[in-house]
């Protein structure tokens, strides 16, 4: 069969233009981020490369002299870098709905809040090294890191923080239309990547914390401690088997409880998971939580992370509060005879505070805690982010971490 178009390279042309005519003064629809959908560029092809629509502006703003994109389904994906002086109003919309077109944009549109840190974001060159790491660790990894001012956080290989070096300062970044990227800039303040939104919910299962064994750690030899049945001595071994399987020994302790510091602030413990984090990565981290919604909106708890559990979604709390709810696991039956779904219902647990009491003794303050500061909330959203753990906390468990 003859190819028309290509034998005809002016008949090829002339349908292009028909087909695309009617679609020059249609409306493009951009967003904040200088992207839009079902969207084309004319010509001024730099390069291409396959690859995902969402890392298509990322791949822009790191290739020299790229000032525009299109992203197409062609060959599974393909980013078409452009260059020239190019603005919105020459991109021209498309009946291809998968399409994205893009302009690498002005510093103005890169929206900074008052942790140096900003999303959609980007700054040119200058790269120190790089780590596959979670977003929110990239500031702090930069921080940590001879030579480093700045940094950009992209989803390349599972998630790699980008080390920048050299004087740099707000203005030097351009957004781009990959909502997931984050850059910052190194200051004396708070950690540069700021929060991270998530969910608490509560438990109480007694069972011997997953990051109670040896190991569990990275990069040190602590875990944290376990208790005999009565929740008050300690053992000192740290492979002792946990009260929640048949034949161990192993506890929770009784003080590893919710406590309040103020009327704003509290310390306590929890399960959780840290997306981009291994078990042995969050183990003994510590984490600040500023509530965001229910009656303790305003609030906040800084917890240490003691505990795992594959019920634990990612950006998950669960705070380990006695009478929150014994869960999956009920060692509560071994170590207080409790009842078989514990104190309350099997999940969430007690719901009175008056029923507290029906917990052993040793417990009930952390019980009340629910009821008194945390003023019954049930599973409030909040924003979190790593912190330094308090030597309070670090006392009752007996585990800190060296990063």
């Amino acid at each position: 069969m003859i190819n028309i178009l290509s034998t005809c390279p002016l008949i090829g042309f002339m349908l292009v233009s028909i087909l695309t005519l009617n679609c020059v003064r249609c409306d493009v629809n951009w967003n904040g981020n200088n992207w839009a959908m079902s969207c084309d560029f004319r010509g001024n092809d730099l390069s291409n490369i396959l690859i995902a629509s969402a890392f298509c502006g990322g791949k822009c703003a790191e290739t020299q002299r790229c000032t525009h994109f299109t992203w197409t389904q062609y060959s599974g994906g393909t980013c078409w870098m452009k260059s020239g002086t190019v603005s919105k109003s020459d991109a021209f919309s498309t009946s291809d709905p998968t399409m994205v077109c893009g302009v690498m944009s002005d510093t103005s549109t890169v929206q900074w809040n008052g942790n140096n840190w900003a999303v959609s974001c980007d700054f040119r060159g200058n790269d120190l090294s790089n780590v596959q790491i979670a977003s929110q660790s990239c500031g702090s990894k930069c921080a940590e890191t001879q030579g480093c001012t700045h940094f950009t956080w992209t989803q390349y290989n599972g998630g790699t923080c980008w080390m920048k070096s050299g004087t740099v300062s707000k203005s030097d970044a351009f957004s781009t239309s990959d909502p997931t990227m984050v850059c910052g800039v190194m200051t004396t303040g708070p950690d540069p990547v700021g929060k991270v939104a998530g969910r608490t919910t509560r438990y109480w299962d007694c069972c011997k914390a997953s990051c109670g064994w040896p190991g569990k750690v990275s990069g040190s030899n602590a875990y944290v401690k376990s208790c005999r049945r009565d929740g008050y001595a300690i053992w000192n071994d740290g492979n002792i088997a946990s009260g929640c399987g048949s034949g161990g020994e192993a506890f929770v302790c009784n003080n590893q409880v919710p406590w309040a510091i103020n009327d704003q602030l509290a310390y306590g413990f929890a399960a959780a998971t840290i997306p981009g984090l291994t078990e042995q990565q969050r183990c003994c981290a510590c984490y600040q939580l500023d509530f965001t919604s229910g009656p303790v909106v305003g609030k906040t708890m800084i917890v240490q992370v003691v505990n795992s559990g594959s019920d634990v979604s990612p950006n998950q709390f669960d705070l380990q509060i006695p009478g929150g709810g014994v869960g999956i696991f009920n060692g509560c039956s071994s170590q207080w005879s409790a009842p078989t779904d514990g104190w309350g219902q099997r999940y969430g647990g007690v719901s009175s505070r008056q029923q507290c009491y029906n917990l052993p003794g040793a417990i009930q303050p952390g019980c009340l805690f629910r009821f008194d500061w945390f003023k019954g909330a049930d599973n409030p959203t909040m924003l979190y982010s790593r912190v330094k753990c308090p030597a309070e906390l670090v006392a009752r468990t007996g585990c800190s971490r060296n990063d």
